[in-house]
């Protein structure tokens, strides 16, 4: 299936959190909206891979993509080496998207950054058509997607395109909380509380939103950063 749009990130309810709103807009647009996690968040604090997989499957349901896959990278251990960029470039070919969002150039957590810059080698090489990829034993065809944006996470870091989200917070809001081990935890839970567990974090989640959309005059807003200068054919796009 080919994809207009594919979130690729490190760890499920990496795209929820960065590109929620953005994922469900597109959706309902009709356009073909795929997630591919790189991992399966095993090294989590709350939780196990295989709840973190239930709820992944959930928050996909909830937005309504065609697609969600997890390549198993080695959580927090996982190296931008040649057998890594390989199972990234299996999997652009095989969807061939026109626009891939990943994770944050750089963000407190390591693999963030390190996924971004992952992702960001392996979109690169797939265009090149002397390294040969196989798919269910056909050889893969070379494919660059057409735009590769990043999403903004813990560390603010000042987008370079704001996209309106207001009619769909609910929707992204709903996708984050289908991680019930990781969001929003109840106090009596007697799992390890984390940064993210607090309900404080939804709160402040919502607040960035917020604070993007007053950039644009609307109500709640995400916001990517770009790699290479953006353009348009009519500046009235812009208003």
């Amino acid at each position: 299936m080919k994809l207009d749009l594919m979130v690729m990130t490190v760890h499920p309810d990496d795209a929820e959190l960065g590109a929620g709103g953005t994922i469900a807009k597109y959706v309902a647009a009709g356009k073909k909206v795929g997630i591919i996690d790189l991992t399966q968040g095993e090294l989590g604090t709350r939780g196990t891979a295989e709840t973190r997989q239930q709820e992944a499957t959930r928050a996909a349901d909830i937005l309504g993509v065609q697609v969600r896959e997890n390549l198993g990278l080695r959580d927090g251990f996982f190296t931008n080496d040649e057998e890594s960029q390989l199972v990234i470039i299996r999997a652009i070919r095989k969807y061939q998207p026109e626009i891939v969002i990943t994770n944050a150039l750089d963000d407190r957590h390591p693999d963030h950054g390190r996924a971004s810059k992952l992702v960001n080698d392996a979109l690169f090489l797939s265009g090149l058509r002397r390294i040969e990829t196989v798919d269910e034993g056909q050889i893969q065809e070379a494919f660059r997607p057409r735009l590769q944006l990043q999403v903004i996470q813990d560390k603010y870091i000042q987008p370079d395109i704001i996209l309106d989200i207001t009619d769909f917070w609910e929707k992204k809001e709903q996708s984050v909380l289908a991680y019930a081990t990781q969001f929003n935890v109840s106090s009596d839970d007697d799992e390890p509380k984390t940064y993210i567990s607090n309900p404080a974090f939804m709160e402040s989640t919502r607040g960035r939103a917020a604070e993007l959309g007053r950039n644009i005059q609307v109500k709640y807003a995400e916001g990517f950063t770009a790699r290479k200068l953006l353009g348009v054919q009519d500046i009235f796009q812009l208003l």
